[in-house]
């Protein structure tokens, strides 16, 4: 699609307002956090639906209510008081590659972090400097603290490693949701430590074909040099949050999957 910059703007912001609504929730994996009002359970059952983000919309949803289950309904108060027995009802829990272990790991992880940082936003932002430009360097400080936990080299993966050249996408859609805000409230905003302007961009498999096909990008691969290139452009038409444009480009994404 061949579009002149003011016509690819008006083309993103109107796919904005198409999906960046309340009622697309309901069908999303932000819908688990949703679901909760206390600031922790939501930074952590986000972080948790996340990560798990892969997949049909309809299984991570499915799959995140049942993890919300095994921890009792109240995220934050699992995380902080959990003792080493109650990780045995994890064995329940398996989604696609993710098992048991790998959950529990996280889970634990989560807890020392907690312990040491106080909350995610704690432990992202002290991972950003005064002239960090993106969330890149927090991803890779908050991917550094998790991982001191004991774990298996196979649960390595499932915290994305920007150093690795990863996308790092289920981390950068939890940033979107803890740090944008507007008056949609699909995003929460409660984070202030990080600004907007400095999120990336969650790149996955729909936003990557509708950025080539709007000529955003011209790189095939859905790696960390292709989302630094396509948030780039999103903030030539609008510096302060360019990542609104996610809801545009998933959309679009969606859309050119129809038959």
């Amino acid at each position: 699609m061949n579009l002149s910059g003011n016509e690819l703007k008006e083309l993103l912001d109107s796919l904005v307002d198409k999906y960046n609504r309340q009622e697309f929730i309901s069908d999303d994996p932000i819908l688990i956090p949703h679901r909760f009002s206390d600031r922790e359970d939501i930074e952590i059952s986000g972080f948790l639906a996340a990560l798990i983000a892969w997949g049909s919309r309809t299984a991570i949803i499915k799959a995140a209510s049942f993890l919300m289950e095994l921890m009792d309904n109240a995220p934050g108060e699992f995380i902080r008081s959990h003792e080493k027995a109650d990780l045995k009802r994890f064995s329940k829990f398996v989604y696609r590659t993710m098992q048991p272990d790998d959950i529990r790991f996280i889970i634990s992880a989560l807890q020392r972090v907690y312990g040491e940082f106080g909350s995610l936003e704690s432990l992202f932002t002290a991972g950003m400097s005064k002239d960090s430009t993106d969330v890149y360097p927090a991803i890779s400080f908050a991917r550094e603290e998790l991982m001191k936990s004991p774990h298996q080299q196979r649960s390595c993966k499932h915290i994305a490693d920007p150093g690795r050249n990863s996308a790092a996408k289920r981390i950068n859609l939890f940033l979107r949701w803890m740090v944008r805000s507007d008056d949609r409230k699909v995003d929460f905003g409660l984070w202030k430590s990080i600004r907007p302007a400095q999120l990336i961009c969650p790149l996955d498999i729909h936003t990557g074909n509708a950025a080539r096909a709007l000529a955003i990008t011209s790189r095939n691969t859905n790696d960390r040099k292709t989302a630094e290139e396509i948030t780039a452009r999103l903030r030539e038409f609008d510096p302060e949050d360019p990542v609104k444009y996610d809801f545009a480009l998933f959309g679009f994404g969606k859309e050119m999957m129809r038959p």
